[in-house]
């Protein structure tokens, strides 16, 4: 890999190898050092867990970043996107960027001499998606052939955890309102993905239908950072769209629930839930460094190689 900026970077073989490199890192099995590296960090969005288990994944391998707040940049405003990767490839030796437009990063990977990672934009969060399909496979025992069930908006979680799903042959379920369905080129995309795969995608608007006999039952919140002016809207909208106990009892006995966090609780997800024993939210929120370490790994190693 040159860079991570989507989950469609990947084929199966690359996404397996990410997971299983995450799994050794997670065990101790794997120790590999990057002294002297550093990691650039520019988020136009505030952060917990992207900004801090990038910042330990790169000093577990050795390296250090360099955190740089929205203001201090302002990307495309101050300066352009261009020179700001231009000057950072001088400095340092990766670039992971949490920004509002997908063409950010995709602009930032065009003249930049050195990897950029995607840490979050408005079409997908791929790092996410890597920690996410550690989780099934730490909880479920894999993915091909799971049927995971994603209750709330086509999102960017939505679409990058589908791509991983499709690439990896697990059946996938989104139940979203009118209005707020997956890109109909994502669609296209995933479902050529499932049927090198042997996965699915089915779309529908009942909650409880997308949770009938799921394996695994994922939410996100239903208003994300930048969409503030429609949050009474979307309230109203997503109302019947949450995680609850007749999604659960819908699923399989035991299915694990799934949610990137920040929650919302008593909203996407009912008030308690997430701290029961089949959730596997705080796991999935630990496996964003073990993810980041085996992506980060895998780029510094292509790229010398």
């Amino acid at each position: 890999m040159n860079h991570f900026l989507a989950m469609t970077d990947l084929d199966a073989a690359k996404l397996q190898a990410l997971l299983d490199r995450a799994a050794a890192f997670k065990s101790g099995r794997d120790e590999t050092q990057f002294r002297g590296k550093t990691l650039a960090l520019l988020f136009e969005k505030p952060s917990l867990r992207t900004r801090t288990s990038f910042e330990v994944a790169i000093r577990r391998m050795g390296g250090h970043s360099i955190y740089y707040a929205p203001q201090e940049i302002g990307l495309g405003q101050r300066e352009s996107v261009r020179d700001v990767v231009l000057v950072l490839s001088r400095f340092v030796d990766a670039i992971a960027a949490r920004t509002f437009a997908h063409g950010t990063v995709t602009e930032m990977a065009k003249y930049a001499t050195i990897p950029v990672v995607n840490a979050l934009t408005d079409l997908e969060h791929p790092c996410q998606a890597v920690a996410d399909l550690q989780t099934l496979v730490e909880r479920q025992g894999g993915v091909a052939g799971r049927t995971v069930a994603y209750i709330g908006d086509g999102n960017n979680c939505a679409i990058s955890l589908l791509y991983g799903c499709a690439l990896l042959g697990a059946h996938y379920r989104i139940a979203a309102p009118d209005g707020y369905d997956l890109p109909p080129d994502v669609v296209t995309q995933a479902r050529a993905m499932c049927a090198a795969s042997g996965g699915s995608l089915t779309m529908v608007r009942d909650p409880l239908q997308a949770a009938a006999n799921a394996d695994a039952m994922y939410t996100d919140v239903w208003t994300s950072m930048g969409q503030e002016a429609e949050r009474a809207e979307r309230v109203k909208v997503f109302a019947d769209y949450q995680i609850n106990e007749a999604a659960l009892r819908a699923a399989k006995p035991g299915a694990t629930i799934l949610h990137p966090l920040p929650a919302h609780h008593g909203e996407e997800i009912a008030e308690g839930l997430l701290y029961r024993e089949q959730s596997a939210v705080f796991d999935q929120a630990e496996n964003r460094l073990w993810a980041q370490m085996a992506v980060l790994a895998t780029l510094f190693e292509d790229r010398r190689a």
